[in-house]
């Protein structure tokens, strides 16, 4: 017997007025909103320009959604190609089913492609942005909660969530996994906002740490699902994704921490970004250029000026010459 549950509401559609909103969709668009908010104050701090993350998410976002909806699809093809379904229900991606593998995947294709129209290094966008991206899917996670979907095992805890008869569901109460992995996504952002502040990380480092810290969290969370999916070797599909791209993301830390240690000092260089002129080529070189004579400002030994700054040699010379 339950003492206590999570009720699930009776509908997925939020009134706003006259316009009919999904609770799915209004979680994404309010998770979008916060990671670009967010990001653009952690990009700001970082010495880039106000505006720049919500420019490039202008790319990164359709990208992610198709991203998700295409992976979503495939890997959960059944449902819609299967004798006696529907393959338009492919299309609706308002009625739930986004995977955020291909999410992170086709969005940072997006990303990429706003990064070079403004001339700037993606690894750094990406380090502003993890956190967010974290958040949002923690407030994302809430439109499964809309759906009814994406429960775990059938449990008596005070916390269980509340089910209702459904096409392919029963009735009953059952592990929340939708608010295990929001609360692991909020825990993965702190994360990634200490461990930026303590290590100073860089060139992509904080991105990964937050993919990596994701991944630990989804894999034990996927294993609690009970919805129908695919299995590898007694693993379901979703598992075996976390770990390799867990394994990837740590690989990437250590070798990234070794080859380019430290953080970008410059992030946004003034350049020029004239529409038409691909400025995203040599957007390294300026960075790169940029922070060399930074650290040129940093050194008087430097600077060629008189009696000031020169090396031995050059005082010699010139007591040689006199």
């Amino acid at each position: 017997m339950n003492l206590a549950s999570i009720p699930s509401p009776s509908t997925g559609v939020i009134e706003l007025g006259p316009i009919p909103l999904r609770g799915y969709a209004f979680c994404i668009i309010i998770g979008v909103f916060v990671a670009v908010w967010f990001g653009n104050k952690r990009w700001i701090a970082r010495g880039g320009k106000a505006g720049t993350v919500a420019d490039i998410a202008v790319w990164a976002v359709p990208f992610g959604l198709v991203g998700g909806r295409l992976y979503h699809v495939i890997t959960d093809y059944q449902l819609y190609f299967s004798e006696g379904e529907n393959w338009v229900d492919a299309f609706k991606i308002w009625e739930g089913g986004l995977g955020i593998w291909g999410a992170i995947a086709f969005g940072a294709v997006g990303a990429w492609i706003g990064c070079r129209r403004r001339g700037i290094p993606l690894p750094a966008w990406a380090d502003a942005l993890a956190p967010g991206i974290a958040f949002a899917q923690a407030i994302g996670r809430w439109g499964n909660w809309f759906n009814q979907e994406l429960y775990g095992k059938p449990t008596d805890l005070p916390w269980a969530v509340e089910i209702s008869e459904g096409a392919n569901r029963v009735a009953g109460t059952y592990h929340p996994t939708f608010l295990y992995e929001s609360l692991w996504c909020i825990g993965v952002a702190l994360l990634v906002i200490w461990a930026d502040r303590r290590f100073t990380l860089g060139h992509g480092r904080a991105f990964a740490l937050y993919v990596a810290a994701y991944c630990a969290g989804r894999a034990w969370i996927e294993y609690m699902r009970v919805d129908e999916a695919h299995h590898i070797l007694g693993l379901r599909l979703n598992v075996w994704t976390a770990i390799i791209v867990f394994v990837l993301a740590v690989v990437y830390i250590v070798l990234s921490a070794k080859l380019r240690p430290g953080r970008e000092e410059i992030v946004e260089p003034d350049r020029d970004t004239t529409p038409g002129k691909d400025s995203g080529e040599d957007a390294e070189k300026d960075v790169e250029g940029a922070e060399q004579n930074a650290d040129a400002k940093k050194d008087p030994l430097s600077k060629d000026e008189p009696g000031k700054g020169r090396t031995a040699e050059s005082t010699e010379a010139a007591a040689e010459k006199g």
